[in-house]
């Protein structure tokens, strides 16, 4: 890859994350804001703003961040399949994605309940809690993706090795 397309590329992959990073960060405001305030109006603002933030923002950042993160693997010495560290960033974006997905079902549930007549406080706090924990784990998850990405552990997977050598031995006469 030329240089200035991987910086591109490497500006849209660190973007990417962090900007799903920072909007789950966000939902995670707005759920305890919903199973903490007693003020229907602000806890009906937090689950709508939720599904918003959920599709409009989340959505495509965690799909923008496994696409910017393949593009980077393949175009880089990295590669995809070399390093354990890439397999273990990939493997976790492609889960948290779609588990994000099908979290997104109960966080429109919550924000049509929003923003309909059946909200209440005495409505069961099992799918606010859920949605709680959902956002913390989801935070601990992609924290975790940081710091694979600056640590990079050490080890190469079998087929890393493979290249490796077969780079080495056509550099020798």
């Amino acid at each position: 890859m030329p240089p200035r397309l991987r910086k591109l590329a490497l500006t849209a992959h660190v973007t990417a994350p962090v900007g799903w990073l920072g909007a789950v960060a966000g939902f995670l405001v707005l759920a305890i804001a919903g199973l903490g305030s007693r003020d229907l109006q602000t806890v009906r603002a937090a689950y709508i703003s939720m599904e918003l933030i959920g599709w409009f923002a989340i959505v495509p950042l965690s799909l923008a961040s496994l696409l910017t993160g393949v593009i980077q693997a393949l175009g880089t010495v990295w590669g995809l399949f070399r390093h354990y560290w890439v397999l273990a960033k990939l493997l976790i974006t492609v889960v948290a994605s779609f588990l994000l997905v099908v979290h997104m079902q109960p966080v429109s549930l919550m924000a049509d309940r929003a923003a309909g007549t059946s909200l209440s406080f005495a409505d069961p706090d099992g799918l606010k809690v859920q949605l709680l924990a959902d956002a913390g784990a989801a935070l601990a998850v992609l924290l975790v993706a940081v710091v694979l990405s600056i640590y990079k552990p050490q080890g190469r997977t079998r087929y890393g090795w493979r290249k490796q050598q077969e780079q080495r031995a056509a550099l020798l006469p």
